[in-house]
């Protein structure tokens, strides 16, 4: 790769970057707008606490 197939590699990948960082973003304020107080960090813990725990019906939904 020559250097301007570099500049150009790397502006996709700020650009996707960019359009992740936005979407993560208006994700987790939906979250927050649905009662998990600190948006992704509170479902990413919901989600591990019904996995951890066999009892749950959610964990067995597959």
């Amino acid at each position: 790769m020559n250097s301007l197939d570099l500049k150009n590699q790397i502006a996709k990948l700020e650009s996707l970057n960019d359009q992740l960082n936005t979407e993560l973003s208006y994700v987790d304020k939906l979250l927050k707008q649905l009662g998990f107080d600190e948006g992704l960090i509170s479902l990413k813990t919901a989600a591990l606490e019904v996995l951890e725990n066999p009892q749950s019906d959610v964990a067995t939904y597959n």
